[in-house]
């Protein structure tokens, strides 16, 4: 996918392609919680993470200091006094892509595809007990979608860059005023236990 602000000044405004490296930085819902903190409402500290996110601040600036060591995320020049230190993300999104993954990579991958998982089903039950307490023109817009379709992998890999394609027409337009961060969760996987290998392979 081509990223068209690639070339912006500002580092966080460009997307990166996850190594090795980062992939295993990344195998930990909770740090994939602290880099969307980040990436969703800017620069923060390991006090204002450990809040929101309801842990313990040593915890919060353990999982900081293991992004910064993948390089997800920087410290905040000129902001912050003696042991506050302010985070900010290296990046405006992490790409993975398991289709030109090899060895250890996909390895790697794996582990981040599971904590991908569950960050995201953490996710959607934090916003479904906060839906009671949503504005109504939130509430009468949020959706919860779970369709089952009939589908052959070159079928889901077309339906996949066109969702893309649509995604990217609406993150380059910008915001309107009163527009939040909003978190659209893509999913496409064959349902448990219906693609298996031929037999005999593995």
């Amino acid at each position: 996918m081509t990223d068209p602000s690639a070339a912006s000044a500002d580092p966080s405004a460009r997307d990166v392609e996850l190594d090795t490296a980062a992939l295993r930085v990344l195998a930990h819902p909770l740090r994939l919680h602290v880099l969307s903190l980040l990436r969703e409402r800017g620069p923060s500290t390991a006090g204002r993470i450990a809040g929101e996110l309801g842990i313990h601040p040593g915890a919060a600036s353990y999982h900081l200091r293991r992004l910064a060591a993948g390089g997800l995320i920087v410290e905040e020049a000129g902001r912050g006094t003696g042991r506050e230190r302010w985070w900010r993300s290296a990046h405006r999104q992490s790409i993975h892509d398991p289709a030109t993954a090899s060895g250890a990579e996909r390895e790697a991958g794996l582990g981040y595809t599971h904590a991908v998982a569950l960050a995201a089903a953490d996710r959607v039950r934090r916003s479904a007990r906060e839906l009671p307490r949503m504005p109504r023109e939130w509430a009468d817009v949020v959706t919860y979608g779970d369709f089952l379709l009939r589908l052959t992998p070159a079928d889901v890999d077309r339906m996949r860059a066109e969702i893309f394609e649509v995604i990217e027409r609406y993150r380059a337009g910008g915001g309107s005023e009163g527009a939040v961060p909003v978190t659209l969760q893509v999913q496409a996987f064959p349902v448990p236990g219906t693609a298996r290998p031929p037999a005999g392979d593995t």
